[in-house]
C-alpha cells in the first residue's frame, strides 16, 4: 500500500476533565504521528525543566492546544496519526471551548467516538454521574450520528491492574451508553494507561486476565487486544458521492485574471468542471469554468475535498459564505421558508419559548432563526413525544420545534444530507442547543439569474 492509499478517517475523543483524554490523544500521536522528533525533544525537554516530566503527552497536546487558541495556525498534521490501516485524524481536541460547536458545525464528521473512562476509585464516579459532561458528549456524539463507539478504560495501573474493578466498570459503562443509545456488543472495551502506554500500541504484560476485545458488526466479529487494534477496526466510512452535490461556501474571493472563485469544503455528490451550478438561497445558476485544489486543476471533485471552483459571469456580491452550491439539474438546493428540528437544550440558563430568536450556526451559514412553535416535548432517548405544544422548554430538554429563519438559508432534512442538517444554536457566546432538521418547507425558487454561459452549457 502507497503512502497515499489509506483511508482517511476522523475520530472525537470524549470524556470527563480528568479522565486523561489529553495523555491518551498525546501519546497516540507521539507515538505514530504527525509530531516530528525535534518537536518532541523540545516539549520534553521544556516538560522536564517545569517538573512536569510525568505529564509529558498531556503537555505536548496543551502546547498544540495552547498555540492553536492563540489564533496560531499550526500544521494540523500535529493532530493526525497512523494506525496501519487508515490515516486518523482527531477532530477537536477535548476541552476546547468551542467543542460542541466544532462538533457540529463541523468542518468533518467524526467516523468513531473515542470515550476515555478514568478507572481509578470515586474518578468513574464522578466522570459518569447525572451531571456528567461525559453523558452529554456521548449522547451529542450518537444524535449527530457518530455510530460508532470505542471505549477506553483508562488509568487501569491506579487501580494495581484490578480485574473486578475493571468487570465492574464495563458492567457500569455498558449501561450507560445503552442509555445513550449505542449497543455495547458492537462497541470494544480497552483496558488501558494512557500514560503509561500500555495496551494503548502493544498487549500489556500487567493485565494476564485480559482475553482482548471483541465487537460485533454486520461484517462479523472483529477480536483485538489494543486501543489501535481498536482504531484499526473502525468501520471505514462511506463517502456520499452518489448524492447530489451540496457544497457550503466558506468564502468567495475575486482573483484578478480569473474571476470569483468560491472555496467550500464538498459535503455530498461531485463537482466538475463543465457543470452549471445553483447557489442557494442567492438563487443564481452559472457554468463551473475550473475546480481545484492545493493549487492543483481537477477533473473532479469528491466529498471532503476542499475545493476551488471558477464560476462565469457571477461577481463577489451575488454569492456569499453560507450560501450552498448544487448541481441544477440534479436536485438543486433550496432556500428555506421555515423547518422543523428536533432540538436539544444543553445549557440555558432560563427557559425557552416560541418568539426565542438565537443565532444558528448550520454547515457554513451563521443567521439568526426564531423559534416560531414548540411542537411537542420528547423523550431524547426513544424519540417519542411527552407533551404536546409545551409554553416552555429548558436545559435537558428535547422538543420538535418549528423554526423561521431571519433571512434567506439553505438548510437540508438530516436524512438526506446530514452535514447540512445539523446545527448549534448559539446566545450568549456559547452553545445553548443542538438540532436536527427533520424536514424543511423550501421557499419557493422564483426567477432567479441564469449567466449566458449556464444557459448554453444547458443547452449542450
Amino acid at each position: 500500500m502507497g503512502k497515499d492509499d489509506k483511508t482517511h478517517i476522523n475520530v472525537v475523543v470524549i470524556g470527563h476533565v480528568d479522565s486523561g483524554k489529553s495523555t491518551t490523544t498525546g501519546h497516540l500521536i507521539y507515538q505514530c504521528g504527525g509530531i516530528d522528533k525535534r518537536t518532541i525533544e523540545k516539549f520534553e525537554k521544556e516538560a522536564a525543566e517545569l517538573g512536569k516530566g510525568s505529564f509529558k503527552y498531556a503537555w505536548v497536546l496543551d502546547k498544540l492546544k495552547a498555540e492553536r487558541e492563540r489564533g496560531i495556525t499550526i500544521d494540523i498534521a500535529l493532530w493526525k496519526f497512523e494506525t496501519p490501516k487508515y490515516y486518523v485524524t482527531v477532530i477537536d481536541a477535548p476541552g476546547h471551548r468551542d467543542f460542541i460547536k466544532n462538533m457540529i458545525t463541523g468542518t468533518s464528521q467524526a467516523d468513531c467516538a473515542i470515550l476515555i473512562i478514568a478507572a481509578g476509585t470515586g474518578e468513574f464516579e464522578a466522570g459518569i454521574s447525572k451531571d456528567g459532561q461525559t453523558r452529554e458528549h456521548a449522547l451529542l456524539a450518537y444524535t449527530l450520528g457518530v455510530k460508532q463507539l470505542i471505549v477506553a478504560i483508562n488509568k487501569m495501573d491506579t487501580t494495581q491492574w484490578s480485574e473486578s474493578r475493571y468487570q465492574e466498570i464495563i458492567k457500569e459503562t455498558s449501561n450507560f451508553i445503552k442509555k445513550v443509545g449505542y449497543n455495547p456488543k458492537t462497541v470494544p472495551f480497552v483496558p488501558i494507561s494512557g500514560f503509561h502506554g500500555d495496551n494503548m500500541l502493544s498487549p500489556s504484560a500487567n493485565c494476564g486476565w485480559y482475553k482482548g476485545w471483541e465487537k460485533e458488526s454486520k461484517a462479523g466479529k472483529t477480536t483485538g487486544k489494543t486501543l489501535l487494534e481498536a482504531i484499526d477496526a473502525i468501520e471505514p466510512p462511506k463517502r456520499p458521492v452518489e448524492k447530489p452535490l451540496r457544497l457550503p461556501l466558506q468564502d468567495v474571493y475575486k482573483i484578478g485574471g480569473i474571476g470569483t472563485v468560491p472555496v467550500g469544503r464538498i459535503e455530498t455528490g461531485v463537482l466538475k468542471p463543465g457543470m452549471v451550478v445553483t447557489f442557494a438561497p442567492s438563487n443564481v445558476t452559472t457554468e463551473v469554468k475550473s475546480v481545484e485544489m492545493h493549487h492543483e486543476q481537477l477533473q473532479e471533485g469528491v466529498p471532503g475535498d476542499n475545493v476551488g471552483f471558477n464560476v462565469k459571469n457571477v461577481s463577489v456580491k451575488e454569492i456569499r459564505r453560507g450560501n450552498v452550491a448544487g448541481d441544477s439539474k440534479n436536485d438543486p438546493p433550496l432556500g428555506a421558508a421555515s423547518f422543523d428540528a428536533q432540538v436539544i437544550v444543553l445549557n440555558h440558563p432560563g427557559q425557552v419559548g416560541a418568539g426565542y430568536a438565537p443565532v444558528l450556526d448550520c454547515h457554513t451559514a451563521h443567521i439568526a432563526c426564531k423559534f416560531a412553535e414548540i411542537k411537542e416535548k420528547i423523550d431524547r432517548r426513544t424519540g417519542k413525544a411527552v407533551e404536546t405544544a409545551p409554553k416552555f422548554i429548558k436545559s435537558g430538554d428535547s422538543a420538535i420545534v418549528k423554526m423561521v429563519p431571519s433571512k434567506p438559508m439553505c438548510v437540508e432534512a438530516f436524512t438526506n444530507y446530514p452535514p447540512l442538517g445539523r446545527f448549534a444554536v448559539r446566545d450568549m457566546r456559547q452553545t445553548v442547543a443542538v438540532g436536527v432538521i427533520k424536514s424543511v418547507e423550501k421557499a419557493a425558487a422564483g426567477a432567479g439569474k441564469v449567466t449566458k454561459s449556464a444557459a448554453k452549457a444547458a443547452k449542450k
